[in-house]
């Protein structure tokens, strides 16, 4: 697949000015041109540049280049003032949103060169290289009326919060194309009982895109079969090299868990793999507990490799996984522990995988006696998140679809519990009561992502590019 993001870029005008107004058409081309390299300089991504399209016929040459190009997301740099005839044809027929670029070419206009400039054509003609507010409510009108989603930009060429915003929109269409793209495998069956896990998963592919994967344990099995003693040396070297070892893990467990590990890597090269969900219990004793009680360790490397694992087959904190970690915030697999009302925090973590990348120092791999609520025993994961801002993601589904809830919080020093698990104190600005009241209302299922930096307002990005609804906990 071709995983190169395509950026369209056209810029505005109205076509009677260029006779009118001598060098006018090529001072907008330069801006134009500059907004070009800077957007490929910050997101790595393919430009395609439709030009200035400042008549209707113009409009649907570029509307068939960004169709033809497939455009994963288009700005709209309004040059100077434009007919919305020259630009509702554009945002009709392509199949992506538009950002409006208010960006004029200084912070504020020289009044003093124009009004000294002596000539009112002249000066209307500068003028009008500086009016780029002038179209903005014009395009909103009709977009409002036309029933198209778009949203604005609004600074000037080198003003650093514009382009902070316009980074987080590249980025955010950059995660929309990687969902989009991702291939998301399922292990086993959902845990028993748990409703607010069991997902729609129709509705996961039609909003996402993302290609749900069914898998089965008997070809882990035939993979776990076919795993060599010299892969699984090699594989305690990697969980040496990843993981702090405790000496409690005996040499028979470490092995189980390095045979399941390399047969994992297997499943996701075979599956092409971007994220899984598993979850599986079965007879006492039989072939695929044995699987089942040794992933913990092979899919936290998996991981830490930018291929997300969700237990307890949490399909859409999978998916909440793989955004963050796009991201490029990791994303481990959590759920609420306990409150701690004295330090008004509240303590995340969960048994099984987590993101190593994330993890303040490093990750501790320990033995466990017996995995609670679950069959057998084996080895697990011991981690905290690293301390400092944090947000928190889930994928809920309601009764009126698929929509996301974040908010943004901070990773905290203090006591953890010391069980095998990942267990962090995390605190929110409006206090631990509240935020445990209304991220609850909210009704996510009672997992979610937690990843690194305060990126809601990437998150509230993506949302617009994938057309549903969001909810920040502020």
């Amino acid at each position: 697949m071709n995983n190169t993001l395509k950026i369209g870029l056209f810029g505005t005008g109205l076509d009677t000015y260029w006779a009118q107004f001598d060098g006018l058409l090529a001072a907008l081309d330069g801006y134009r041109r500059e907004i070009a390299e800077k957007l490929e300089t910050l997101s790595g991504a393919t430009i395609i540049d439709a030009g200035m399209v400042d008549n209707p016929e113009k409009a649907l040459d570029a509307a068939s280049l960004f169709a033809r190009e497939e455009t994963d997301i288009v700005f709209l740099y309004v040059s100077t003032y434009c007919l919305s005839s020259t630009i509702l044809p554009v945002a009709q027929r392509i199949k992506c949103p538009i950002v409006v670029l208010n960006l004029q070419p200084v912070p504020a206009i020289d009044y003093d060169y124009i009004n000294g400039l002596g000539d009112r054509g002249r000066m209307t003609g500068y003028w009008l290289a500086h009016c780029q507010a002038c179209s903005m409510p014009e395009i909103a009108n009709v977009f409002n009326r036309s029933g198209l989603r778009y949203e604005f930009v609004t600074g000037y060429l080198k003003d650093p919060e514009a382009w902070r915003e316009i980074g987080e929109w590249t980025e955010a269409a950059r995660v929309r194309k990687a969902m989009r793209d991702n291939r998301l495998g399922i292990l086993g069956h959902y845990y028993c009982g748990m409703l607010d896990v069991y997902t729609d998963i129709t509705q996961q592919q039609a909003v996402f895109g993302t290609h749900l994967e069914l898998l089965e344990m008997c070809e882990l099995k035939k993979y776990r079969d076919e795993v060599t003693e010299w892969q699984i040396d090699e594989k305690i070297q990697e969980f040496n090299h990843i993981f702090e070892v405790s000496p409690e893990c005996e040499d028979y467990e470490l092995r189980r868990a390095a045979q399941t590990s390399a047969a994992l890597d297997r499943l996701a090269e075979v599956h092409r793999l971007g994220s899984l969900a598993y979850y599986y219990e079965g007879a006492d004793g039989n072939d695929y507990e044995n699987i089942v009680t040794s992933v913990i360790a092979g899919n936290t490397l998996l991981t830490g490799r930018h291929i997300p694992v969700a237990g307890e087959c949490e399909v859409k904190n999978a998916q909440a996984m793989k955004i963050m970690d796009e991201f490029g915030a990791g994303g481990s697999f959590s759920e609420f522990y306990a409150m701690d009302f004295n330090d008004d925090i509240v303590m995340l973590g969960h048994d099984g995988p987590a993101h190593y990348a994330i993890a303040e120092g490093k990750v501790k791999l320990v033995p466990l006696p017996v995995y609670h609520g679950k069959p057998g025993k084996g080895l697990s994961i011991q981690m905290t998140v690293r301390q400092g801002d944090v947000t928190l993601l889930s994928v809920c589904e309601g009764k009126d679809g698929v929509f996301l809830l974040a908010a943004e919080g901070e990773s905290t020093a203090g006591p953890t519990l010391q069980i095998g698990n990942t267990n962090s104190r995390y605190r929110f600005p409006m206090g631990a009561r509240r935020f445990m009241n209304e991220w609850s209302k909210a009704g996510p299922s009672h997992h979610c992502a937690i990843g690194a930096g305060h990126i809601a307002s990437k998150i509230e990005k993506l949302a617009f590019l994938l057309e549903i609804p969001v909810k920040i906990i502020r």
